[in-house]
């Protein structure tokens, strides 16, 4: 079984008014050239559900959102995401704004196909009043409230890895798996980039079975992309591109999001795109983050 396929072929099976779920966490390990790849497509409406970066920035800059749901958007040293912000300013998207653990708990939900997972995270906060679609319940047992955290279901989940073999075993090997896992079993199909394709008795060896988070059965489809998280990281093999970052920042001051896409996006390929930035040279020659 061969699931490769190109990230125009993952577009391709997308449509307007899906819910699709975005991997990674902030500026790391995003599936950014997938994301590239639905800004120079015609997609609208959609539904982004993710702990997000600028991959939920550059869409909401395009026109492709129709709702948001999120536990922050974020570049981490840019505090909030520029283009996202002005979308939430101007009021041209519908928002979900939930704790990252409520997050966490409705994709898990989803994963366990349950229509809502029972919490104590949001009780007593504005969570709650300023979204009417979360309910708060009664225990059964006792006399204490719960939040009913809703079921996160999604469409499509995209998402970035390390490597995988054609058959859809995917592998991560930085630190942090973030929410991946629960994506790809919350979501109908799952689309994975990664850095490298691999024999499958790679996974054989030594532990790199440890670094498998999900059966195969749940990737529908593998995209073999070097440096398709740029700008974001990919740890351990390069860290997110502060200068470009910084430049993209700048867009929103002067330039406008168009002006980003032109420059970057707009009727170029990825590897266009990547020479733009210098090369997958260096992009894997970015140092990693130090926290």
């Amino acid at each position: 079984m061969n699931k490769q396929m190109s990230a125009a072929d993952v577009v391709s099976q997308l449509q307007d008014g899906m819910t699709i779920g975005i991997g990674g966490w902030g500026p790391r390990r995003k599936p950014m050239a997938l994301i590239r790849e639905i800004l120079r497509s015609d997609l609208k409406d959609l539904t982004i559900v993710a702990y997000g970066g600028a991959d939920v920035g550059m869409l909401c800059a395009a026109g492709k959102v129709k709702k948001v749901v999120f536990a922050f958007v974020s570049l981490d040293f840019i505090p909030l995401e520029p283009f996202f912000r002005k979308a939430r300013q101007t009021g041209s998207i519908e928002t979900m704004e939930i704790d990252e653990g409520m997050m966490l708990l409705g994709l898990r939900a989803a994963a366990w196909g349950m229509p809502f997972m029972p919490t104590q995270i949001g009780l007593g906060t504005d969570v709650i009043k300023v979204n009417k679609d979360i309910e708060v319940i009664d225990s059964p047992y006792d006399d204490k409230e719960w939040v009913a955290m809703p079921a996160l279901n999604l469409d499509v989940a995209l998402l970035h890895a390390d490597r995988a073999d054609v058959r859809g075993v995917c592998q991560i090997k930085g630190p942090d798996m973030y929410m991946d896992e629960q994506m790809a079993r919350a979501a109908e199909k799952t689309f994975v980039t990664v850095e490298e394709i691999v024999e499958t008795d790679y996974f054989a060896q030594g532990d790199e079975s440890r670094y498998v988070f999900w059966e195969r059965s749940l990737t529908t489809g593998v995209v073999h992309i070097p440096g398709g998280a740029h700008p974001t990281s990919c740890t351990p093999a390069y860290g997110f591109d502060v200068p470009h970052t910084k430049e993209y920042n700048g867009f929103a001051k002067e330039g406008g999001f168009e002006g980003y896409a032109e420059k970057f996006i707009t009727g170029k390929t990825e590897e266009e795109y990547q020479e733009l930035v210098g090369g997958l040279d260096a992009i894997k020659a970015l140092p990693l983050p130090v926290y």
